[in-house]
């Protein structure tokens, strides 16, 4: 019997890509520890590599392998995740050697709130996912959509009937004492400083 999740997770082990609802926007990821597979979403998307690509995971306990966190970041990840909100943070020994653009000393990690892409992310591990668009343009919402933008390049399609959210994650950068917002989006900049501000 076909299983689509176990083949997504196959594909992306193999270092090909592959399409997936967030809930966000779709997105289109790979393995991130293997340097042609992450150069081949970086070529699909025409993603300059000063944009380093983020990485999404399963669980906290996925995301701490990766990243270092800190109190601010497990505070952070306690009340949003899962959910739209992208953590940067320093690398861990684990992916300190991942390809995943020019920061190589940091790591954007998110628990997803999506049940195919924790299904996914479970059975893969994590995944280095990027919006499914090329940059500079829109990311479409159905599946029809996507595969006009990607076509053969991406090897599986992860799509369902309704559509994502559409409102991109909010980035906060925690690699200094000041956190830094890259990107405000589904979560208000006061929500997470009120979080932070709490205690």
């Amino acid at each position: 019997m076909n299983d689509p999740i176990a083949d997504a997770a196959a594909v992306a082990l193999a270092g090909e890509l592959v399409v997936m609802p967030t809930d966000t926007v779709y997105g289109v990821g790979t393995r991130p520890d293997d340097a042609a597979a992450t150069a081949r979403l970086f070529e699909a998307k025409g993603r300059p590599r000063e944009l380093a690509l983020p990485v999404l995971v399963a669980s906290r306990a996925a995301a701490e392998e990766v990243a270092a966190f800190d109190d601010r970041a497990r505070s952070l990840a306690g009340r949003f995740w899962p959910g739209p909100l992208s953590l940067v943070l320093p690398r861990t020994a684990r992916s300190r050697g991942w390809d995943l653009g020019e920061a190589a000393d940091t790591i954007a990690v998110r628990m997803p709130h999506h049940p195919l892409a924790l299904a996914l992310l479970a059975r893969s591990g994590p995944l280095a996912v990027t919006s499914a668009n090329r940059t500079g343009e829109a990311t479409p919402t159905t599946c029809d959509g996507l595969r006009a933008v990607f076509g053969d390049l991406v090897e599986v399609y992860l799509c369902e009937g309704s559509q994502p959210e559409g409102l991109a994650s909010t980035v906060v950068d925690l690699t200094a004492p000041e956190l830094r917002f890259v990107r405000v989006g589904a979560i208000a900049e006061a929500d997470v400083r009120g979080q932070l501000s709490v205690g």
